[in-house]
């Protein structure tokens, strides 16, 4: 029963840590004191993390994505308690999906992955990598990473380019950022060689399928634009967990 109630306590405050970096580091850049995301008023840690998670300057509540990331990760945490991956274990898995969710949710929201996130990753993947892989392969996954990405992050900016001119007009959006590229080269020192290849191809089939259930539904819902780009990171991520926790 305790470690039952460890699991979900430790989930509990894993939620609280995405939620808070996912909060702070778009606005400030660094760890500082929670904020509204109202009013931008500074908040007590108390009332931000626990209870009433209300601001007392505007009145404002906390976001519903505060409890969905704390119910997802009390349900990741209980989870990997009962079947720990066979490669990282319960703890290393943990702290690789508190890195994960963090950008995830910062891309979704902000169609951001930021650079001290990034440095951050490559500190964690090189570390982690070096330990299931080796240093060398480690290295390699996480040149070929960076360089495969980058490839196509040029080659989505040349094709931008030209929309652009074709059209008279500048796109807002592109399909790839290069924090998308940057992430790449973490996953790459995580999934070491070749492994990469295979984290890269399950994030492109994934992103196909579900860009085209999103083109499907906004033309029956008639509200399709032109270019609308979807964030590039949560497949990534998607696809080095597919690998990293359900690759016996």
């Amino acid at each position: 029963m305790m470690q039952w109630i460890a699991a979900v306590f430790l989930g509990w405050l894993g939620g609280m840590v995405v939620n808070y970096l996912s909060d702070i580091l778009p606005h400030e850049r660094r760890l500082a004191a929670p904020i509204c995301m109202i009013c931008g008023e500074k908040q007590p840690w108390w009332n931000y993390l626990v209870w009433p998670r209300r601001c007392p300057a505007c009145g404002g509540r906390r976001r519903l994505r505060v409890w969905i990331v704390e119910i997802i990760y009390i349900g990741v945490s209980v989870w990997l308690w009962i079947s720990p991956p066979v490669r990282l274990g319960a703890w290393v898995g943990i702290a690789l999906m508190l890195y994960f969710g963090v950008v995830v949710v910062i891309d979704m929201e902000h169609r951001l992955i930021l650079h001290p996130v990034s440095w951050t990753g490559a500190l964690l993947g090189l570390a982690v990598g070096s330990w299931l892989h080796g240093l060398t392969p480690t290295l390699i996954g996480g040149a070929a990473g960076y360089g495969l990405m980058l490839i196509l992050y040029g080659l989505g900016f040349l094709f931008a380019r030209g929309v652009a001119r074709f059209r008279g007009e500048p796109i807002e959006e592109v399909a790839l950022g290069f924090g998308d590229v940057n992430l790449s080269g973490v996953l790459g020192l995580l999934l070491g060689w070749p492994g990469i290849i295979g984290g890269l191809i399950l994030a492109i089939l994934l992103g196909g399928v579900v860009s085209f259930f999103y083109l499907l539904v906004t033309l029956l819902l008639r509200r399709y634009r032109v270019f609308t780009a979807i964030p590039y990171g949560p497949f990534l991520v998607c696809g080095a967990i597919g690998l990293l926790y359900f690759n016996y």
